[in-house]
């Protein structure tokens, strides 16, 4: 079987980093951009720096002259239907694979590699697009400028894969350790992102969904917009001057006027509505 000499070690955790050895050449598949993109994810979940860089590297070799062309042809963010977008596919799998191998660096603690890397996505593919398996495309130069900033200022605030979901459960954790600088972080990040998809959702509804809980989750960005909106006024009304919760009451607000049909799931087994219970603390606030 060939050898492939990669140049990094493995990752910080629990070993440091090592000198550059001689490992058993990775298996690519079929060569094509996605294959390799999807196989470095897997190695990037798998701590795996070497394969990380291996299928990464092989598709920046394959495909970044191709990528580089698909980026000219635009001028903004390809729109229109999934199949129009995936048009691009050399110029979205070349930056996804920039931005997993950054990712890597990032975690490894090599922070001057990272940010060569997001830098380059910037630079060079700055208009490419990922496909998420849970039905939407998100941005890896949106990201790789926000990683940029990060390490730039030092900040402790991570967005993770920037998904509804995960910045919904990171304004949680926050609020819950009453870090409102991070409520606000998180929380604003996930309703500028999907603020407009989650109005798109609402607008199909005419009550709460509850057929099944699959359907009920099948509305992810309105469901995670509006529980922001409620964990962001909870935040406001908790740390505001007596007298004035002006910041929250306008959070509740918009909560209840685009985002009604919002639910939130509970992890003890049932869903609870947002705006409902943000209707309860605007009275609450009338009260007194």
């Amino acid at each position: 079987m060939r050898k492939l000499i990669v140049i990094l070690g493995l990752f910080l955790a629990g070993v440091g980093l090592q000198q550059p050895k001689e490992v058993w050449a990775y298996n690519f598949g079929d060569y094509r951009s996605v294959t390799l993109t999807t196989k470095a994810w897997q190695a990037f979940e798998n701590g795996d720096i070497e394969g990380v860089l291996a299928y990464t590297n092989k598709c920046l070799e394959l495909y970044a002259e191709q990528a580089k062309k698909m980026q000219a042809e635009l001028t903004d963010y390809a729109k229109g239907t999934n199949e129009e977008i995936f048009r691009y596919w050399a110029l979205n799998d070349v930056a996804t694979s920039l931005f997993i191998q950054a990712e890597a660096y990032r975690k490894a603690n090599m922070l001057d590699e990272a940010k060569e890397v997001y830098q380059k996505i910037i630079d060079a593919y700055a208009l490419a697009q990922c496909w998420d398996p849970k039905g939407w495309f998100w941005k890896p130069a949106e990201v790789a400028k926000e990683r940029l900033a990060n390490l730039e200022n030092k900040s402790e605030v991570d967005f993770g894969d920037n998904s509804s979901s995960t910045l919904t459960t990171k304004a949680w954790e926050a609020y819950n350790n009453n870090d409102v600088q991070k409520v606000l972080a998180y929380t604003n990040k996930c309703i500028d992102t999907y603020g407009a998809k989650a109005k798109e959702m609402q607008k199909f509804l005419t009550e709460f969904p509850s057929e099944s809980k699959e359907k009920i989750f099948s509305f992810w960005a309105l469901n995670d917009v509006g529980t922001c909106l409620f964990i962001k006024g909870n935040a406001l009304s908790e740390v505001s001057e007596a007298g004035s919760n002006a910041e929250a009451k306008e959070a509740y607000k918009d909560l209840i006027e685009h985002y009604f049909f919002a639910q939130c799931w509970d992890p003890q087994g049932w869903f609870w509505k947002p705006a409902e219970a943000a209707q309860q603390k605007l009275a609450q606030f009338a009260e007194k």
